[in-house]
């Protein structure tokens, strides 16, 4: 049965995105289109039984089969890109007596961070397979949103060994969050070519599994610096309005770039939903973390933040942003961002 969701469209992560529409049938096939280096498994029979023959309804070489000593099998499938996932359906090896029972699903954004399905708030064992043709689909009772997805068998065939085709159903994931995989960024631009503020106010919400990473860095010619950052699960801010002036009473001309810090919270990367907010006025802030705030005062003589035309949305750990902090994705391991609030001068 096809199953259909209501949900937004603002930004499409991939090439094989669908059209969204306010109902969208999230039922189409992601295994055939998959190319033989997106499945791995933890070991194959023989290289006739590889991972990339487990394709739903494939009969020549028909299925994976791990190694007869591996006594914990999973079969790992990579998808193009982030997507919600409705239903599965697995076979048997063809044209064997090699099938899977009962099997887990674990799925997840990376290779190494795995979650497992559950429902009704429990671990979920799926009914596989009692021959090795017949088609058994299941309807997820609740989509999951992933990149990878892997198949735990977790008995087989008594008389024979593991056999596995598998076929996986739903949709591109869309959403106002932009996921960032720990190498991207996302640049901010300005209208104008330079941005000189004396207020500023930035808010941010974010969700990680990572303890360090940037979340936001911008930069000005003249040495002015804004980042947040991640440091052992804690958020520190690192600001400058520039350089101090040497010489008697600061005549003598550009000197060293001044950094201010401000540090708040702890245990960030608990994969809960955090809301920041920062706000500058002169060399006046606050940075506040779920409503606990630090005020902090920027050191040096100017009152302006200097940044050049853009800011990045960086990426050295798993976030992604929006433009409303209040449209958070439940079921997403991203982070949101808001745009600059205020740039008046």
């Amino acid at each position: 049965m096809a199953r259909c969701f209501a949900a937004p469209c603002l930004l499409h992560h991939s090439n094989w995105a669908q059209s969204c529409r306010a109902a969208e049938v999230c039922d189409g096939p992601f295994v055939g289109r998959l190319g033989a280096d997106s499945f791995s498994a933890s070991s194959d029979l023989s290289s006739s039984h590889a991972p990339n023959f487990a394709r739903l309804n494939r009969r020549e070489a028909g299925g994976w089969s791990p190694g007869r000593v591996d006594r914990g099998p999973w079969l790992q499938l990579e998808l193009p890109g982030r997507a919600e996932v409705t239903a599965l359906a697995t076979q048997g090896r063809y044209g064997s007596s090699d099938w899977v029972p009962r099997y887990l699903l674990l799925y997840g954004d990376s290779a190494g961070n795995w979650r497992q399905y559950q429902e009704d708030g429990n671990a979920w064992v799926f009914p596989g397979n009692e021959n090795s043709d017949e088609v058994v689909r299941h309807e997820l009772q609740h989509p999951i949103v992933a990149r990878y997805l892997r198949f735990v068998p977790l008995d087989w065939n008594a008389s024979r060994w593991v056999g596995l085709r598998v076929e996986v159903y739903g949709c591109a994931y869309k959403s106002e969050a932009v996921f960032f995989d720990g190498r991207s960024l996302l640049a901010y631009r300005f209208e104008q070519k330079t941005r000189r503020t004396r207020k500023d106010v930035v808010s941010l919400r974010f969700r990680s599994a990572l303890g360090e990473g940037v979340l936001l860095h911008g930069e000005g010619q003249r040495g002015d610096t804004l980042t947040l950052e991640l440091q052992r699960g804690c958020l520190h801010l690192l600001i400058s309005l520039g350089q101090e002036p040497t010489g008697p009473a600061g005549g003598g001309g550009p000197g060293e770039v001044v950094h201010t810090s401000a540090s708040a919270g702890s245990l960030l990367d608990d994969q809960h939903w955090h809301d920041v907010m920062l706000v500058r006025s002169g060399r006046h802030g606050n940075l506040t973390v779920d409503r606990h705030t630090q005020r902090f005062h920027v050191k040096g003589d100017d009152d302006s933040l200097d940044l050049d035309y853009q800011t990045y949305r960086c990426s050295s750990v798993h976030i992604g942003s929006s433009r409303s902090a209040g449209d958070a994705q439940s079921d997403s391991t991203v982070t949101q961002a808001d745009d600059f609030a205020d740039h008046s001068s």
